[in-house]
């Protein structure tokens, strides 16, 4: 992460109405504490969660609300000349339909369209808005135009609401727009321009925080199911939703994700930036991943995978009459997609596998995880607790990340997004 330069380097730190608008104060202070001259305009929505003299406090600056503040010195129009980096957190669906459209109603309005500086949005909505062709048209045009979007997450909403659209942490942010504010600043700067003033912005086509941009990730996720009748299958509780948690955030830090997705729902996809391929048994999910796999830098398999499968798939429904009180199903063993990654890796490609295990004992669980990357040594086994009320459909996650040689290199607990970001900053160390 980049700090300012002995001339304060300025910040503008825009903050629409959304319920995520708590979490900008600590994005405020990220900028405050790397040594940026910031300045807050929030909307009046904005101030409906987050207090005036909070934002002043945390800025050390004065908040102006109005464009009738400091009239004298065009204060709607200084504050876009005068930014070196403008971040809108959260960015709600209204706020990117206005700029999409070129609307100034506000103070916050008319920055936007007076800066030439690098412009950095963090989305946060329900994933119904998030999806919505609406939203989705004017993030395109907004990327078009050289805004960087960072986020949304998968995670925890408002309500018992979960799913993509949570605003991305305060110092995934921080890190993502300082970033963006580096490679703008070096662009300028090899084209003869004045420091500080870009001359050219890069139009990305995702949210970058850099560390992964252009980077090919494949992600799995969910839960195969192995049919033996065309109604019923053997399967798992995996809902996919640790999976989608990485493809989104890869995504996020700029990698070019394909996400094979095995029975997760579609609410938990609406949005993902990834290209997504459908499957249901492990042999299909092991035919789409290697594939994928073949021109991917990294591959993290998360899905859970059906170790057996029925010899025998029934063309008919099978009849519970004519089979007694018990019921013998013959299995056969599905092939090892992880070890088949490992064992076929090319040189400089970062294989990354996922291993559930009821093992309440944590130091038990790493022991099994010491075998499991012993027989398959991928460059790092992320070893998660599951249980009847643990890891599978949750929205919490708790690991141990191993390396080969059994090192614990990594122990993380929180959200399934939260997980997701020490798995990548892993996996962005792994490639450097």
């Amino acid at each position: 992460m980049s700090t300012a330069s002995e001339q304060r380097r300025t910040v503008v730190v825009g903050i629409t109405g959304g319920i995520a608008a708590y979490k900008a104060v600590q994005v405020v202070r990220g900028f405050v504490r790397a040594g940026y001259d910031v300045h807050v305009v929030p909307t009046e929505g904005a101030l409906r969660f987050v207090g005036l003299p909070t934002l002043e406090a945390l800025s050390r600056n004065p908040v102006a609300t109005s464009v009738f503040d400091d009239v004298a010195e065009v204060r709607h129009v200084a504050l876009g000349r005068a930014a070196d980096l403008v971040v809108v957190a959260p960015a709600t669906a209204d706020s990117l339909a206005r700029m999409a459209a070129g609307l100034a109603p506000d103070l916050l309005g008319t920055t936007l369209l007076a800066t030439e500086a690098p412009v950095v949005v963090a989305p946060a909505m329900h994933p119904q808005m998030w999806e919505h062709p609406a939203t989705r048209a004017n993030l395109a045009t907004l990327r078009s135009r050289g805004v960087h979007v960072v986020g949304p997450e998968v995670g925890a909403l408002t309500g018992d609401d979960a799913g993509i659209g949570r605003m991305s942490e305060p110092d995934d942010i921080v890190a993502a727009a300082l970033a963006v504010l580096d490679r703008t600043t070096t662009a300028g700067r090899s084209a003869g321009a004045e420091p500080g003033l870009p001359s050219e912005r890069p139009t990305g086509a995702r949210g970058e925080r850099g560390d992964l941009a252009g980077v090919r990730v494949v992600v799995s996720a969910g839960g195969t199911r192995e049919p033996f009748d065309p109604v019923r299958f053997v399967g798992n509780r995996s809902s996919g939703r640790q999976g989608v948690a990485l493809a989104a955030a890869a995504a996020a830090r700029g990698a070019e994700v394909t996400l094979v997705s095995a029975n997760v729902e579609a609410g938990l996809l609406a949005g993902l930036d990834a290209r997504i391929v459908q499957v249901g048994s492990a042999l299909e999910l092991a035919d789409a991943v290697h594939a994928a796999a073949a021109e991917a830098d990294v591959v993290v398999m998360t899905a859970a995978v059906a170790d057996y499968r029925p010899a025998e798939v029934l063309a008919e429904k099978l009849k519970k009459d004519a089979q007694g009180d018990r019921m013998t199903l013959e299995l056969v063993r599905n092939p090892d997609v992880l070890a088949d990654l490992v064992a076929g890796r090319r040189t400089g490609q970062v294989v990354v596998g996922f291993a559930a295990e009821t093992e309440p004992d944590q130091a038990a669980r790493i022991e099994l995880g010491r075998a499991k990357i012993a027989r398959k040594p991928a460059d790092m086994l992320v070893v998660n607790r599951v249980g009847w009320s643990e890891g599978f459909e949750r929205e919490e996650n708790a690991i141990e990340v191993l390396v080969p040689g059994g090192e614990v290199v990594r122990t993380a607990s929180g959200t399934k997004a939260e997980v997701a970001t020490v798995v990548l900053d892993l996996v962005a160390t792994a490639l450097t």
